[in-house]
């Protein structure tokens, strides 16, 4: 098939079955997943160097405008004291449970470390959403998930560097490799810190009287593209890198304008991400899915408990009652955007093989589909046992 025609319909499947998924009640990206596995079934699976190109753009678009759009560092300073005791709970447990559903099925180290990575990390839209809805959201176990996701976010892509960076060695590293492993992060950080702070508010003022049109748009493109691209050279992932850039980038005033912004989500969700997600469906083996049995239900099962366990025991060392608690469990419990990224990234160096992909894919898309029932549920069951004036006090 032309590589034009293969976007063409890609792009507009994604997007009809992701509507049809969003008119459901649950986020598009479900619907762009079937839309891929819809596509494989009836091209069988297209090689295209130019699918796989658009969807590592889509990677480092999605994770380039999380950090650029999402994180503000000034709030995230606020939030995240309370948040961080039950983030580390939540991510810890399900980072342990995924890597032990790795060794008890016999998998390799690299592969039980990146399930256990895919396990730890949360997408806090599905449970925004419903936090809006249910009028929840500016509560205080609200605005602690929130934060929470934030963390969750950095946490995870730590995780992912480190472990694709073992993955290059192909075994667990010495104490000289683990050094030099954070050496290169920190070397990487650095320089963006440098550039966030001191290179890029200058360079934006600059941009902002260049006359050519759309030069805003283009270097903040830019400089998602070269992070991504610095990281590499530094034997990071790209995606690292353009996340990174793109926090460096969001307390930049100049470089965040509206008009900009929404230009930057129209590239990066109208084409980048919708084919990303769509490749991530491409991908799915329907056969390794059906006969994984016991593994895909362990993975659904562990994935979920681990972060609605987690979540429960550090909202409860962290002060909550049991239903605020109950809450924020359930609230952490949905995987969507990034945990694709770590599994993509895994396939992409032959750690990650079709059993594991599937499992975790049909594990993400379960958690979209429970987590707004629970999170409904555990709402519901705190109003009717607490009072109007406890609930207030609690607010």
């Amino acid at each position: 098939m032309h590589a034009l025609l293969a976007l063409l319909l890609i792009i507009f499947l994604a997007k009809v079955f992701g509507e049809l998924v969003e008119r459901a009640g649950f986020p598009s990206i479900l619907g762009e997943i079937a839309a891929g596995i819809v596509f494989g079934l009836l091209f069988l699976r297209p090689e295209s160097d130019v699918l796989l190109f658009f969807s590592e753009l889509g990677a480092i678009f999605l994770l380039f405008t999380a950090g650029y759009k999402e994180i503000n560092l000034r709030e995230l300073k606020t939030a995240s004291r309370t948040a961080l005791i039950p983030t580390i709970s939540q991510v810890l447990l399900a980072f342990s449970f995924g890597f032990l559903i790795g060794r008890i099925f016999d998998f390799s180290q690299m592969a039980s470390l990146f399930i256990g990575v895919a396990f730890s990390i949360t997408s806090i839209g599905v449970s925004v959403r419903t936090l809006i809805d249910l009028n929840y959201l500016s509560k205080k176990i609200g605005s602690t998930m929130l934060a929470s996701a934030i963390l969750d976010d950095l946490i995870g892509i730590f995780m992912l560097t480190v472990v694709i960076s073992i993955a290059t060695y192909q075994q667990i590293p010495s104490g000289m490799e683990i050094l030099v492993i954070a050496v290169r992060m920190i070397c990487f950080i650095a320089i963006m810190t440098v550039l966030g702070r001191g290179v890029f508010p200058v360079l934006f003022t600059y941009i902002h009287r260049m006359r050519v049109k759309e030069s805003i748009f283009a270097f903040v493109v830019v400089v998602a593209l070269f992070s991504a691209y610095l990281a590499e050279a530094f034997g990071l992932h790209a995606v690292i890198g353009a996340f990174i850039g793109g926090v460096c980038l969001s307390s930049v005033p100049l470089a965040k304008i509206e008009d900009v912004q929404s230009k930057v989500s129209g590239i990066a969700y109208g084409i980048f991400i919708p084919i990303f997600f769509a490749f991530i469906g491409l991908s799915v083996d329907l056969v390794a899915m059906q006969t994984a049995g016991l593994f895909t239900l362990l993975v659904i099962v562990m994935a979920l408990s681990g972060k609605l366990i987690g979540g429960f025991i550090g909202a409860r060392i962290a002060g909550f009652d049991s239903y605020d608690s109950l809450i924020f469990g359930a609230g952490v419990m949905p995987r969507a955007g990034i945990e694709l990224v770590v599994i993509a990234a895994g396939m992409e160096i032959g750690i990650i093989d079709d059993e594991i992909f599937s499992a975790i894919v049909l594990m993400i898309a379960i958690s979209v589909i429970v987590t707004p029932v629970l999170l409904k549920f555990a709402i519901k069951l705190k109003e009717t046992r607490i009072t109007p004036e406890s609930e207030a006090q609690q607010a």
